[in-house]
């Protein structure tokens, strides 16, 4: 940045609504201590689990490796709205830019995207769209379906369907998918609410445990696979980083081996036949394509060596930014450091909201 020029004013968004309120500010506390001071006025607006946004002093100074499991904001707070992500003193002539760093429902889903979109600032990551459709798994799953892309076999179906015919749906599950499974709410990550089951009475169980966080399911058929993760980063000119191997310390990548145990092992890059990482790169471009993302995300893969090769899993367009996240750690090793990727991020919510405002939003000339 040239030294005439005004730092950008970077807010920070974090913790949340979701279940996943905790991770939230994990994320957010590691990507501030990695922000370029030099280059940003930063701001950091947490969001109590009650959806009350407050000002928060003191978390960019928290040292990597601290784990905030609450949002306990130090010093005065003030109640922010929609109208102020533009107000707070900024001059006319400096760049404000929101970095949301909330994952899963309201936060990565497209309503906060929406936010952004009233309040006309620049945000990073997908849209609104991109944001909505790649967090819901089952439609994400009915697009990839629908491009062809390759997949497990899954089905999906809404707790209304489940309470009137639960036998219906138990069988279409044992015949179509077969035991084990995995069942998932649709509107959800970091594993959260996900399950493993092996007969009809764990499958009841796993649809109980779902239903507390979504009112959809997504069941899957378990198969005989690597666990394999790209990170994607771009609007219309799209790089892939090298592909990574998830190995699970658990019977699957679980919450506690993303965020606490640390047990699961990660293999950078992965080990794969020739040619494989390419067609993985391939895949994880027009996934990430054809669900409208844009700015980054994570896509996740599924990889048969002896079957269907690489499958389709999802793409989480607000993965994590924590140490042990492969989301920085597969860039870091395609040569992007970490203070890079972040910039690199703010210049991506900067160029597509310039391109989009010349957008009309109306018939009249």
């Amino acid at each position: 940045m040239a030294t005439n020029e005004r730092p950008i004013r970077l807010l920070v968004l974090f913790g949340g609504q979701s279940a996943e309120h905790d991770v939230s500010c994990m994320t957010a506390a590691h990507v501030l201590a990695a922000a370029d001071r030099s280059r940003y006025q930063i701001e950091t607006i947490g969001i109590t689990r009650e959806g009350q946004f407050v000002a928060v002093d003191g978390l960019a100074e928290i040292e990597p490796g601290a784990e905030v499991k609450a949002l306990e904001p130090v010093g005065a707070t003030t109640q922010l709205g929609a109208r102020q992500l533009t107000a707070g003193g900024n001059a006319p002539s400096q760049q404000v830019v929101v970095l949301p760093l909330l994952h899963g429902p309201m936060g990565e889903d497209g309503t906060v995207q929406g936010l952004c979109e009233l309040a006309n600032v620049p945000y990073v990551g997908a849209g609104v769209l991109g944001s909505a459709v790649s967090m819901d798994k089952a439609m994400a799953k009915t697009v990839l379906e629908a491009h062809g892309l390759p997949q497990t076999k899954w089905k999906a179906f809404t707790e209304v369907e489940v309470a009137k015919n639960p036998t219906a749906v138990m069988e279409s599950v044992e015949g179509d998918l077969g035991f084990p499974c995995f069942v998932k709410p649709a509107n959800m990550g970091s594993s959260v609410g996900v399950s493993k089951a092996e007969t009809t009475d764990e499958l009841a169980e796993a649809l109980a445990t779902a239903f507390r966080y979504d009112e959809v399911v997504v069941i899957e058929e378990a198969v005989d696979a690597r666990e394999i993760e790209l990170s994607v980063l771009g609007n219309a000119d799209l790089e892939v980083s090298v592909p990574g191997e998830i190995v699970p310390g658990a019977d699957f990548y679980n919450y506690e081996d993303k965020y606490h145990d640390g047990t699961a092992e990660l293999i950078i890059p992965a080990e794969l036949p020739d040619g494989v990482a390419g067609q993985l790169q391939d895949l994880a471009k027009q996934a990430y394509s054809c669900l409208r993302v844009e700015g980054m995300a994570r896509a996740d893969f599924l990889y048969e060596e002896n079957g269907r090769g690489p499958l389709i899993n999802e793409l989480n367009t607000i993965p994590g930014f924590t140490p042990i996240s492969m989301y920085p750690k597969l860039w870091e090793a395609s040569g992007l450091s970490y203070s890079n990727l972040i910039d690199r991020l703010v210049d991506l919510a900067i160029e597509r909201h310039e391109r989009r405002a010349g957008k009309r939003t109306t018939a009249r000339s």
